[in-house]
């Protein structure tokens, strides 16, 4: 395993599950990562079949509200973030993302500069490949106006972490906003 590799694999490893099925994510993350080093995107839109992202969730832990933004693409509600490049630590992969698609430095005061959630998604269409995503939060204010990347978002929207009912959003939303909740409220 590269040094690359194996930083991610301390990363996942770091990674105190959920739920069941964060634990099977986590599990199968690790025996991927140990089986190759070719975990990063190499060409657009999905080789190799499966690489990294650090998606970044911007949290007011205040007014328990989470940013999302309507990407363009996927035609989903997702958070900022994006693919790891190779080489690069998914943490610096995630304050890169923020600036691009935020325009802010990121402020990881919410829970740290760990990540708080994994998951392994399927995208669709005619280019699918899996996302081992790693979902960091960064702090923001739902008083405070951001405008996400006019490229990447068509809108973007706060949602109240306990009254999200979107169906159009990334499928495992509702588990990290569970997983989410639950850590605030340790926290108070």
């Amino acid at each position: 395993m590269n040094t690359a590799t194996a930083v991610v694999a301390e990363i996942v490893s770091g990674i105190e599950p959920f739920d069941a099925l964060e634990q099977e994510h986590l599990d199968e993350a690790l025996a991927w990562l140990a089986s190759t080093d070719d975990v990063f995107r190499r060409v657009k839109p999905a080789t190799p079949p499966r690489h990294l992202v650090s998606y970044v969730v911007l949290v007011d832990p205040d007014a328990r509200a989470v940013l999302l933004g309507r990407h363009r693409l996927a035609g989903l509600w997702l958070p900022t973030g994006g693919h790891v490049d190779p080489g690069e630590h998914p943490l610096e992969a995630a304050r890169r993302e923020v600036v691009e698609e935020i325009g802010i430095p990121a402020d990881f005061t919410v829970t740290g500069t760990d990540p708080l959630f994994l998951t392994i998604t399927s995208t669709v269409g005619a280019d699918s490949h899996d996302d081992v995503s790693l979902w960091y939060l960064i702090r923001g204010a739902r008083s405070q106006h951001y405008r996400l990347d006019p490229r990447e978002f068509s809108a973007e929207h706060w949602w109240d972490i306990d009254q999200f009912a979107v169906l159009d959003a990334d499928p495992h939303f509702g588990r990290f906003l569970a997983k989410l909740e639950a850590t605030l409220s340790a926290e108070v």
